[in-house]
Protein backbone atom coordinates (compact mmCIF):
# COMPACT_ATOMS: atom_id res chain seq x y z
CA UNK A 1 0.00 0.00 0.00
CA UNK A 2 2.72 2.44 0.63
CA UNK A 3 3.87 2.22 -2.77
CA UNK A 4 0.53 3.16 -4.15
CA UNK A 5 0.53 6.24 -2.04
CA UNK A 6 4.09 6.88 -3.08
CA UNK A 7 3.14 6.91 -7.32
CA UNK A 8 0.27 8.78 -6.70
CA UNK A 9 -2.52 6.99 -7.46
CA UNK A 10 -4.71 8.40 -5.10
CA UNK A 11 -6.43 11.45 -6.11
CA UNK A 12 -6.47 13.31 -2.16
CA UNK A 13 -4.52 16.46 -1.67
CA UNK A 14 -4.06 15.41 2.00
CA UNK A 15 -2.49 12.01 1.08
CA UNK A 16 -0.05 13.58 -1.38
CA UNK A 17 1.10 16.23 0.88
CA UNK A 18 1.81 13.34 3.46
CA UNK A 19 4.96 10.65 3.45
CA UNK A 20 2.81 7.99 5.35
CA UNK A 21 4.49 4.74 6.11
CA UNK A 22 2.40 0.99 6.98
CA UNK A 23 4.45 -0.73 9.29
CA UNK A 24 2.45 -3.65 9.88
CA UNK A 25 -0.96 -5.49 8.32
CA UNK A 26 -3.01 -7.94 10.30
CA UNK A 27 -5.12 -10.05 8.68
CA UNK A 28 -8.06 -12.17 9.56
CA UNK A 29 -8.13 -15.49 9.79
CA UNK A 30 -10.63 -15.83 6.39
CA UNK A 31 -8.67 -12.53 4.75
CA UNK A 32 -11.90 -10.45 4.74
CA UNK A 33 -10.63 -7.80 6.97
CA UNK A 34 -6.56 -6.09 6.84
CA UNK A 35 -5.82 -3.74 9.64
CA UNK A 36 -3.28 -2.12 8.00
CA UNK A 37 -1.12 0.17 11.55
CA UNK A 38 -0.04 3.36 9.64
CA UNK A 39 1.92 6.52 10.71
CA UNK A 40 3.09 9.64 8.85
CA UNK A 41 6.46 10.94 8.78
CA UNK A 42 7.36 12.33 11.86
CA UNK A 43 4.32 11.13 13.68
CA UNK A 44 2.17 14.51 12.83
CA UNK A 45 -1.04 15.06 11.61
CA UNK A 46 -2.00 10.84 12.17
CA UNK A 47 -5.27 11.71 13.01
CA UNK A 48 -5.57 13.47 9.45
CA UNK A 49 -3.90 10.81 7.92
CA UNK A 50 -6.12 8.14 8.93
CA UNK A 51 -9.23 9.60 8.08
CA UNK A 52 -7.98 10.25 4.74
CA UNK A 53 -7.01 6.65 4.01
CA UNK A 54 -10.68 5.82 5.36
CA UNK A 55 -11.80 8.30 2.93
CA UNK A 56 -10.22 6.79 0.12
CA UNK A 57 -10.84 3.04 1.57
CA UNK A 58 -12.54 2.18 -1.98
CA UNK A 59 -10.03 3.70 -4.09
CA UNK A 60 -7.60 1.89 -2.31
CA UNK A 61 -9.26 -1.39 -2.16
CA UNK A 62 -9.41 -1.02 -5.85
CA UNK A 63 -5.41 -0.20 -6.53
CA UNK A 64 -4.49 -2.86 -4.10
CA UNK A 65 -7.05 -5.65 -5.57
CA UNK A 66 -4.97 -5.39 -8.94
CA UNK A 67 -1.64 -6.38 -7.49
CA UNK A 68 -3.76 -9.86 -5.56
CA UNK A 69 -5.02 -13.10 -6.31
CA UNK A 70 -7.50 -13.61 -3.94
CA UNK A 71 -11.39 -14.26 -4.58
CA UNK A 72 -12.16 -10.78 -2.43
CA UNK A 73 -10.42 -7.50 -1.78
CA UNK A 74 -10.25 -7.39 2.19
CA UNK A 75 -12.02 -4.63 3.66
CA UNK A 76 -9.49 -2.31 4.63
CA UNK A 77 -9.44 -0.55 8.18
CA UNK A 78 -6.34 1.79 9.28
CA UNK A 79 -5.03 1.89 12.69
CA UNK A 80 -2.23 4.18 13.97
CA UNK A 81 1.19 2.61 14.54
CA UNK A 82 2.09 2.90 17.82
CA UNK A 83 4.70 0.59 17.98
CA UNK A 84 7.72 3.07 18.40
CA UNK A 85 5.91 4.56 21.25
CA UNK A 86 5.45 1.14 22.74
CA UNK A 87 9.57 0.21 22.25
CA UNK A 88 10.01 4.16 23.90
CA UNK A 89 7.91 3.29 27.15
CA UNK A 90 9.84 0.06 26.99
CA UNK A 91 13.61 1.63 27.22
CA UNK A 92 12.76 4.07 29.52
CA UNK A 93 11.29 0.98 31.67
CA UNK A 94 14.44 -1.00 31.23
CA UNK A 95 16.08 2.73 32.33
CA UNK A 96 14.67 2.65 35.19
CA UNK A 97 17.18 1.77 38.34
CA UNK A 98 14.92 -0.87 40.17
CA UNK A 99 14.26 -2.45 36.35
CA UNK A 100 17.86 -2.59 36.06
CA UNK A 101 18.37 -3.88 39.60
CA UNK A 102 16.05 -6.88 38.76
CA UNK A 103 17.24 -7.53 35.45
CA UNK A 104 21.18 -7.80 36.85
CA UNK A 105 19.99 -9.61 39.75
CA UNK A 106 18.25 -12.00 37.42
CA UNK A 107 21.22 -12.42 35.04
CA UNK A 108 23.67 -12.80 38.04
CA UNK A 109 21.41 -15.93 39.31
CA UNK A 110 21.51 -17.35 35.67
CA UNK A 111 25.80 -17.08 36.28
CA UNK A 112 25.46 -19.36 39.35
Amino acid sequence: MSEILQRGEVHDPDLQRMSITVGEVRMTPDLSIATCFVLPLGGKDADVAIAALARNKGELRHLISKGMKLKATPDLRFRIDDMYDRMDATRAMFAEDRVAKDVAATDSDEDE
